[in-house]
C-alpha cells in the first residue's frame, strides 16, 4: 500500500507555501503526520516523536497540479497520425484489453506523480478508466497523483475526438442523457468537446469550428449542473467560447482570441480559463520537418497560440482566473512535462515565476474544488509535495529534476522518470 504511517519533519529547507505571492522561507521545518501536514515549526523546535529529514537547503513546495490530461496517450510524436476510433475499439475489446488499457493508464499516471504533478484533472478519456485509476490511487493501491476524473466527454457526430474519447450527441436530449450516463460512473466533472482543433480544421483560419450547437451545450450544462456536476470544454474559437459561456459551460479549456463581451461573459459566469499553451507550441512554433504537420494544421496552430495567449492575458487583466494544464497525450506534449506549461506561462503571458508556480498550485487546486485540501503548504492540508535543488521563482527549470516528491505524505526518494530523447531537444528550443 502506497500509504505513509509515520511521522517526519522535512528540515533545513526552503519553503515556498504556493501563495499568490510567496516568498522563500527559511529556519522552518514541516511536520507531516500520516496523509497531512500536522503543523509548520521553528525548525529548532520540531515536536517529539517525529523523525529529521535532512533536506540540505533545497527547496520545498506544493505538489503541481495538472488541470487537463489525457490519460490514454503518451505524447510521442509520430510522422503519420493514428487513428483514436480504431485504438479505442481495440482497447475496450474485451476484459483482458481492457485490462491492459487501464494498466497503460496507470502508468502514465505514475509518471505524472514522479514528475512532481500530485494532482490531475482528466478532461476526457477511454470508459471509465479514469474513475477506476482515482479510486485505486485513494486506496493507496497503485502509486498514482490524486485524480479529478471525467471519464468520456460528450461530443457530437464528426466532433473534436467523437468516437474515441467522447460520446457521439445526436440532439439536446441525447446530450443530456449522456450526461446522465457518465454521471452514474461518478466522475469528478463533466466534459464537452464544442468545437474542433487544429488537426479537424479543413482550411487555413477555421480551427475550432463550432461543432456541438449552443441546444446541445445547453442542455448537457443544465444536466450537469442539476447532477452537481461542473463542465469544462474544449474551446478554440471566438464562437465557441461564447457559446459555451452563454450556455452554461464553468471552465474554458485551451481558449481564443477575446473580446470585451467574452471577457464580460466569464465574470457573469464566474467562470475560468485553463490555458494549454503546450499542445499549441509544437504545431505552431516547429518547423514543419520536425512536427509533421501540414501547411494548414501549422497555421491553424498558430492561430490557436496565439488565441489562448491572448485570452489568458486578458483574463489575467480583468482579474478573471487562469489555471494551467498541459493537454498531455498531443504530440510532444508527456506526462512528465508539466514544468514547461509553467514556463510559457512566464514566457508568453508575461506572468512571474511566483505566479506561475502560485496558478499551477493553489489557484489550481481552488478552480478544481480541492482548494480545502491541498495546493498550498499549510497546516491540516495533504502534505503533497516537491522537492528541488534550486530556486525556481529564478529558474523553473530546476523542477525537471526532482529530489523528492511526497504525495499524501507518502514519500518518494530521488524520483527516476524515463523520457523521449526527441522531445526533450526539440522543446528545450523554446526554454
Amino acid at each position: 500500500m502506497y500509504r505513509n504511517e509515520k511521522r517526519y519533519a522535512l528540515t533545513n529547507c526552503v519553503i515556498l507555501d504556493g501563495s499568490e505571492h510567496m516568498e522563500p522561507q527559511t529556519g522552518k521545518a514541516v511536520c507531516i503526520d500520516g496523509e497531512k501536514i500536522n503543523e509548520i515549526v521553528d525548525a529548532q523546535h520540531i515536536p517529539a516523536g517525529y523523525e529529521a529529514v535532512d533536506l540540505g537547503g533545497k527547496y520545498v513546495l506544493p505538489g503541481l497540479i495538472n488541470m487537463h490530461v489525457h490519460l490514454p496517450a503518451s505524447g510521442k510524436p509520430k510522422k503519420k497520425a493514428s487513428d483514436p476510433k480504431k485504438l479505442v475499439k481495440l482497447i475496450t475489446f474485451c476484459a483482458l484489453t481492457n485490462r491492459i488499457g487501464v494498466n497503460m493508464c496507470e502508468g502514465y499516471a505514475k509518471t505524472e506523480l514522479l514528475s512532481g504533478v500530485t494532482t490531475i484533472r482528466t478532461v476526457g478519456g477511454v470508459a471509465d478508466y479514469d474513475t477506476k485509476i482515482r479510486d485505486l490511487a485513494a486506496a493507496g493501491k497503485i502509486l498514482a497523483p490524486r485524480v479529478l476524473a471525467s471519464n468520456m466527454a460528450v461530443s457530437v457526430p464528426g466532433g473534436h475526438m467523437a468516437g474515441s474519447l467522447a460520446y457521439e450527441a445526436h440532439s439536446a436530449e441525447e446530450a443530456a442523457a449522456l450526461v446522465e450516463k457518465i454521471a452514474a460512473e461518478k466522475p469528478d466533472l463533466i466534459k464537452l468537446m464544442i468545437t474542433g482543433g487544429v488537426l479537424d480544421a479543413e482550411v487555413v483560419g477555421e480551427p475550432g469550428v463550432l461543432r456541438m450547437q449552443p441546444e446541445l451545450v445547453k442542455a448537457a450544462c443544465d444536466k450537469a449542473h442539476s447532477l452537481g456536476m461542473i463542465v469544462a470544454a474544449h474551446v478554440e474559437s471566438p464562437e465557441g467560447v461564447m457559446a459555451a459561456l452563454q450556455n452554461g459551460v464553468d471552465s474554458i479549456e485551451h481558449g481564443a482570441q477575446p473580446s470585451d463581451e467574452m471577457i464580460t461573459l466569464f465574470k457573469q459566469r464566474k467562470a475560468f480559463q485553463i490555458s494549454t499553451i503546450s499542445p499549441a507550441l509544437p504545431y505552431a512554433l516547429f518547423d514543419r520537418s520536425i512536427s509533421h504537420a501540414t501547411y494548414e494544421q501549422q497555421e491553424n496552430g498558430r492561430i490557436v497560440f496565439d488565441g489562448i495567449v491572448a485570452l489568458a492575458k486578458a483574463n489575467l487583466a480583468a482579474g478573471v482566473p487562469v489555471g494551467l494544464g498541459t493537454d498531455v497525450g498531443c504530440p510532444y506534449i508527456t506526462h512528465y512535462d508539466m514544468w514547461r506549461e509553467l514556463h510559457y506561462f512566464v514566457k508568453y503571458c508575461g506572468v512571474t515565476p511566483a505566479f506561475a508556480l502560485y496558478s499551477a498550485t493553489k489557484l489550481n487546486a481552488r478552480l478544481a474544488g480541492i482548494g480545502d485540501l491541498t495546493g498550498s503548504i499549510e497546516a491540516d492540508k495533504q502534505a503533497d509535495l516537491i522537492v528541488c535543488s534550486g530556486n525556481p521563482l529564478q529558474n523553473l527549470s530546476t523542477l525537471r529534476e526532482l529530489d523528492m516528491v511526497v504525495k499524501g505524505g507518502y514519500r518518494i526518494d530521488k524520483p527516476q522518470i524515463k523520457k523521449m530523447d526527441e522531445v526533450e531537444r526539440e522543446l528545450d528550443k523554446f526554454l
